[in-house]
């Protein structure tokens, strides 16, 4: 059956009949995810509560002086107008966030690829190795980042440097800057393109780096603020904890994911014994982006999770359309059964509900005024939500993104008062132990709650701080606040 050919009337249609084949896989994964129900656990719900609530940081979260600009503020800029066109609500948002990010993030790839069915191989074996499908579909704007990386690492294999690619890449690195602030990172492809001995392109992508992030920066409003800010979060989010375990789970250390290792050990076997006419890998930017990243996975995870990984995806797809393209004519039948079966595989691995991925938000029961179970015990108006969980604010400012009160952990510590930055690590310090909730409070006021993990033997019985009066709200979470004056 493989070996049947094609009359040539149908032949040259199978470049496009495997290229239209991608795209709609490409199309179906998120649209099949989210009809599971699916919603991320983290940054998407706050962007979309943001969006819908119109109001700044500072009347949302408790701020101290760290805090200076959003450094989002393109992609709250781009939900809010979503919202306005289409009057979605916050979860409506998070659907939009994820379903086009992931198709962006890998739509953009199809076009640099003769063979774009390689691209299906690097999703499906970065969904058993790692855990990068799964980021892109977060719904978190370091998708467009990653998407302007893995298209520039694409672009140096087919493109020469000149003006009219200079002024793509400034308009690129401009947008995702102001989008996603984090212009400093953009030293790491630099870095590796400099080690690939590609001269022109460094200079290329360091002018075009200097010139987007300075129109991002004007973009902004606030050119200093919003250049010092990203640098600030970055070095306190990292330096301001005692140890790697009080840090997100982000910026923790990665275990060098051993399988990634084996997976470059058999790139750079295939290109031996298949005789790839593949460049050197030292003039590879890409070789040298996973090998840096690889390395500075062991102090924070993200180096690899989001410029490693997505520099490893573009090798393996770009070898992998070597090998292709040596066993079999572009519009041959072969190519598209090979091509059917790489959908099928790619779609049921990245969708398929292991340990209950993409279910999780299902079991997820929120604090709103509207759950029975919680009623009159949300924060008052003016009042503050104390938690040392930032699960707790995701989910509560995503229900209630117009609720009058403000949060004192948001989606980064580092932006906390000082007090309050201290009395948060002193509680992960000792694993939740109630007692590091002390400091907070002495501080409560009538209209303030604190939520404490913990099901206390299985509601029966409350958090051991008896200058509070409980409610077992919803599953594994108490409500506390001050009993009212005795009469």
């Amino acid at each position: 059956m493989f070996d049947f050919e094609l009359p040539a009337r149908f032949r040259r249609h199978v470049p496009s009949a495997v290229w239209l084949l991608v795209a709609l896989v490409i199309l179906a994964i998120p649209l099949k995810i989210i009809g599971y129900g699916y919603l991320p656990a983290d940054d998407a719900l706050r962007h979309a509560a943001k969006a819908v609530s119109g109001k700044p940081w500072p009347e949302i979260l408790v701020l101290g002086p760290n805090y200076k600009i959003d450094q989002s503020l393109g992609w709250h800029a781009i939900l809010g107008a979503v919202h306005q066109a289409t009057g979605w609500d916050a979860e409506g948002l998070v659907v939009f966030s994820v379903v086009a990010l992931f198709i962006i993030v890998n739509g953009a790839m199809l076009p640099w690829l003769k063979r774009p069915e390689a691209w299906l191989v690097a999703l499906t074996i970065a969904m058993l190795i790692s855990d990068l499908p799964q980021r892109e579909l977060l719904g978190r704007p370091f998708a467009l980042t990653m998407t302007v990386l893995m298209t520039l690492l694409f672009a140096v294999q087919y493109r020469q440097p000149d003006w009219r690619m200079f002024a793509l890449v400034v308009v690129l690195i401009t947008g995702c800057t102001y989008i996603h602030g984090v212009w400093y990172l953009w030293l790491l492809p630099i870095a590796a393109f400099l080690f690939a001995g590609r001269f022109r392109w460094t200079l290329l992508l360091t002018g075009a780096w200097l010139l987007g992030t300075l129109f991002s920066m004007l973009l902004s409003g606030h050119p200093l603020d919003y250049a010092s800010h990203a640098l600030v979060m970055a070095l306190t989010g990292v330096g301001g904890h005692f140890t790697n375990r009080t840090e997100a789970t982000e910026l923790q250390p990665f275990n060098g994911e051993i399988l990634s290792v084996v997976l470059v050990g058999a790139l750079v076997g295939l290109r031996s014994l298949a005789r790839l006419p593949a460049p050197p890998l030292a003039r590879s930017p890409a070789f040298w982006l996973v090998c840096g990243c690889w390395i500075l996975g062991f102090r924070i995870s993200r180096f690899w999770e989001d410029w490693g990984w997505p520099a490893l995806m573009v090798w393996l797809a770009l070898d992998l359309e070597l090998l292709l393209a040596a066993k079999m004519a572009a519009d041959s039948l072969r190519r598209l059964w090979l091509a059917l079966i790489l959908a099928a595989a790619a779609f049921l691995c990245v969708t398929s509900d292991l340990g209950g991925r993409w279910t999780q938000a299902l079991t997820w029961q929120f604090l709103t005024p509207e759950n029975p179970d919680v009623g009159d015990w949300m924060p008052e108006k003016g009042g503050i939500l104390y938690s040392a969980e930032m699960p707790i604010f995701y989910q509560t400012f995503f229900k209630n993104p117009h609720g009058d009160w403000r949060y004192i952990l948001g989606f980064e510590p580092a932006l906390m008062p000082a007090d309050d930055f201290a009395t948060y690590q002193k509680i992960l310090w000792n694993s939740g132990d109630v007692k590091g909730y002390a400091p907070w409070v002495a501080k409560m006021k009538p209209a303030d709650r604190l939520v404490v993990p913990g099901t206390y033997a299985g509601g029966t019985g409350h958090p051991n701080i008896p200058e509070l009066e409980w409610k077992y709200a919803v599953s594994g979470l108490w409500i506390g606040r001050l009993p009212p004056p005795a009469k």
